[in-house]
């Protein structure tokens, strides 16, 4: 949609001054002449009074039209100019609230500035006071430090024993599970915050504080000989996870090693100072030793036990001991070949050895009852080839013998060659597993940014298990690949020395049959 003009002046000089003012103009003296030309005909006076006419009218309309055009341009021109004082008195408006508010604004941030200085000034100031004061006080420090040292004399380095001793046995007595049955009296901190108070503390250890100490190491060096039976909280699991309920029940100890309740294990958690369930459950025997020994009588002598001296960490780790089939998947595909090829080997071994005891069970048959041959064994099939033939060609005749045992040969070696290539490229194929690990396990460490066991652990254990399988199958198929060819060796060299008296034989009958 076109817009409309807000100005009519300059509406107005668009129309007499814009591009169509002269085709009006125009327009009206083509009239003018036409109306002449109309009118000659009349007569030459008439036409020329009228030409007179005319040129007088034109003359007055120019004249109107000119005193029109002034007119109309002054108006426009007086229009414009309100229009521009208006325009100047709105911006003249706008910029004094402009400058009004920058006013307000510049006067506000001037008042905030004042503040923050004066802030400054009054943390200045302060500081001041506080450097003063710890410069004094640091003084002071020193002073009755320099006193403390003096009035010490040589109990200052009995005072860092007694640190060094109550620091190392905090940490012992801590991660020892007879915490659990040596609870402290009442109105006394738990041994644990005694020791760690003891070995981190800077005052002057008091009489009462030497006797805690020996009373405590003592307790705790003969608790830690004796076999215990007592109450004590253990936290409860269920489906493997911690419930955080505890239940008080009775507890066998065995010295600072291994704790029992009925037929279970138990272990400790250092960082609630409690005996807890272990994950899982331990094969029979353990279980049962466990039973016997919460029911042994006092008195009753030795009873046999599992010492954990981890305090049930190592019993925890072989609960959570990863299966054969588990350690065979992180092999991942490289081990499923190497276990692939190994027991197609196994099988085909088996399947040879079984072959070959038949066949040397036969072989011993035949040689016993050599009138009646039989085809179920290469001396059979030996001597029903050379019956009812006559052999005046020794040479002939050995070569006809010797690929005759030559057809043996395979039957007796078969699967040997397959099964030597197993056991060359299963530690090769393990060595494959190994790098493929290794770099599970550098890209692991590049990933993380760190060495953290439990992110290597995974490509560590591809490429362990990897080793493992080849080695596994590359050295007992050695064993038995080396006892089949010892196997079928010894029959071959039978069927040879065989074949050699069968050729002997043979040519010397041949020959007295000649002559």
């Amino acid at each position: 949609m076109r817009k409309r003009n807000a100005y009519p002046a300059i509406r107005k000089i668009r129309y007499w001054f814009g591009p169509g003012s002269c085709g009006r103009a125009v327009s009206s003296l083509l009239l003018a002449g036409m109306f002449a030309a109309m009118l000659a005909p009349a007569g030459a006076s008439w036409a020329q009074s009228a030409d007179d006419a005319a040129k007088s009218k034109a003359a007055a309309q120019a004249a109107a039209h000119a005193k029109a055009l002034a007119e109309a341009r002054d108006k426009v021109f007086s229009e414009l100019s309100r229009q521009v004082r208006e325009l100047r008195q709105k911006e003249a408006a706008i910029a004094d609230r402009r400058e009004s508010a920058a006013r307000q604004e510049l006067q506000k941030q001037q008042h905030l500035l004042n503040q923050a200085q004066a802030r400054l000034q009054s943390a200045k100031s302060r500081s001041d006071v506080l450097d003063r004061r710890w410069a004094k006080n640091a003084a002071r420090v020193a002073k009755l430090q320099k006193s403390l040292t003096q009035h010490q004399g040589n109990l200052g380095e009995l005072y860092g024993v007694v640190r060094q001793i109550a620091a190392n046995a905090s940490s012992v007595m801590k991660n020892s599970l007879i915490t659990t049955q040596l609870e402290p009296a009442p109105g006394q901190t738990p041994r644990s915050m005694f020791l760690t108070k003891l070995a981190k503390g800077h005052a002057v250890p008091s009489v009462n504080d030497f006797q805690r100490l020996w009373y405590e190491l003592l307790r705790g060096i003969v608790a830690s000989g004796k076999v215990v039976r007592y109450q004590a909280d253990v936290l409860q699991l269920e489906n493997g996870k911690p419930t955080g309920k505890s239940k008080r029940t009775e507890v066998v100890r065995v010295g600072p090693f291994t704790a029992v309740n009925g037929n279970e294990y138990l272990g400790y958690l250092s960082s609630a100072k409690s005996l807890t369930e272990l994950k899982g459950a331990l094969p029979g025997n353990f279980r049962t030793t466990a039973y016997n020994l919460t029911h042994a009588a006092p008195g009753s002598g030795y009873t046999s036990g599992v010492v954990d001296p981890a305090a049930g960490g190592i019993l925890g780790r072989y609960l959570t001991r990863p299966s054969w089939f588990a350690r065979i998947q992180l092999g991942e595909a490289v081990g499923y070949v190497i276990i692939a090829l190994g027991l197609i080997a196994l099988l085909l071994a088996v399947v040879q050895f079984i072959y070959l005891i038949l066949t040397n069970r036969a072989i011993n048959a035949q040689l016993k009852d050599l009138s009646r041959p039989k085809d179920n064994n290469p001396i059979g099939r030996l001597l029903t080839n050379f019956q009812g033939r006559k052999l005046t060609n020794a040479k002939v005749a050995e070569s006809r013998l010797s690929e005759a045992v030559q057809l043996e040969l395979p039957a007796l070696e078969r699967f040997q060659s397959f099964i030597r290539l197993v056991v060359a490229a299963g530690p090769l194929l393990g060595l494959i597993g190994t790098v493929t690990g290794m770099i599970i396990t550098f890209h692991a460490i590049v990933a993380s940014g760190s060495s953290d066991p439990t992110v290597m652990a995974t490509g560590i254990g591809q490429a362990m298990i990897a080793t493992v399988l080849g080695l596994g199958v590359a050295v007992p198929l050695l064993f038995i690949v080396t006892g089949l060819s010892a196997f079928s060796g010894r029959l071959i060299k039978t069927l040879e020395e065989f074949s050699h008296s069968l050729l002997a034989e043979k040519l010397g009958a041949d020959n007295e049959n000649t002559r």
